[in-house]
């Protein structure tokens, strides 16, 4: 089959991510401390809270520990001071990449975001550069063989904004990021359970890249996910299947 599937190009990124879990409660633990400072650390009334303590229990994190992230967050505890930072620029064929960070120090984090930029093909850009080329939305990926005409009706009946079929057959369930948690709530309920859902920048557009070009892209995005103030990256890029 020629071209990307959607399908294994998401798996292929999940599985590269579950890799790397040996960072994942540190990251996880600077979403609840800042989900909580900016929102508040009431989950029933902070979507982004809620999300990022359903994304530990994912991850089977201890309870002690999301609390104590969500007290040093209301400033009952003491802790580093988190800082929200987006980078962006372009990767190997003027593939469109988004980097979120929270850091406790920006110069660090800006030079490590620039050298792994330049170190691996590609470029660090201004403010704004690539953005307007995503969506900021909820997703919610099921897998292909997924009752297509069941899933469209429990989805938009739940608040759901859209439901795209892509061509090797897995479906996207989008929501407004603020909906997310209740739609995936009512999905589950309905007996629809995905696969991998999270609240994501989504490319408008997509850059296909095979070869070489894929290799190097990958590696880019490798390292920029390596780095400690890293929490997300998305890019345009999707790669063929091998």
């Amino acid at each position: 089959m020629a071209g990307h599937s959607k399908w294994a190009n998401i798996q292929h990124r999940k599985g590269r991510q579950d890799a790397k879990r040996g960072k994942v409660f540190s990251k996880l633990i600077k979403e609840v401390t800042v989900a909580a400072k900016m929102g508040g650390p009431d989950p029933t009334s902070n979507p982004r809270l809620r999300l990022a303590i359903d994304k530990c229990k994912g991850e089977s994190m201890p309870k002690d520990n999301i609390e104590n992230a969500i007290k040093r967050g209301a400033g009952l505890l003491e802790g580093a001071n988190y800082e929200e930072s987006r980078y962006e620029g372009y990767g190997i064929a003027g593939a469109a990449v988004i980097v979120d960070c929270l850091t406790d120090n920006k110069t660090r984090t800006v030079a490590d975001v620039r050298h792994a930029f330049s170190k691996y093909g590609g470029n660090l850009g201004t403010d704004g550069c690539v953005a307007f080329q995503f969506d900021h939305v909820g997703q919610l990926m099921f897998a292909p063989g997924t009752d297509e005409d069941a899933l469209m009706e429990a989805a938009l009946e739940a608040g759901a904004d859209d439901v795209v079929t892509n061509d090797d057959g897995s479906i996207e369930v989008i929501t407004d990021p603020g909906e997310f948690s209740d739609v995936k709530e009512a999905l589950e309920a309905a007996g629809f359970t995905a696969e991998i859902g999270e609240v994501i920048m989504k490319p408008q557009n997509e850059t296909e890249l095979t070869g070489d070009d894929a290799a190097k892209m990958q590696k880019l995005l490798d390292a920029l996910e390596s780095l400690d103030d890293v929490q997300e990256v998305y890019t345009s890029a999707v790669f063929d299947e091998e």
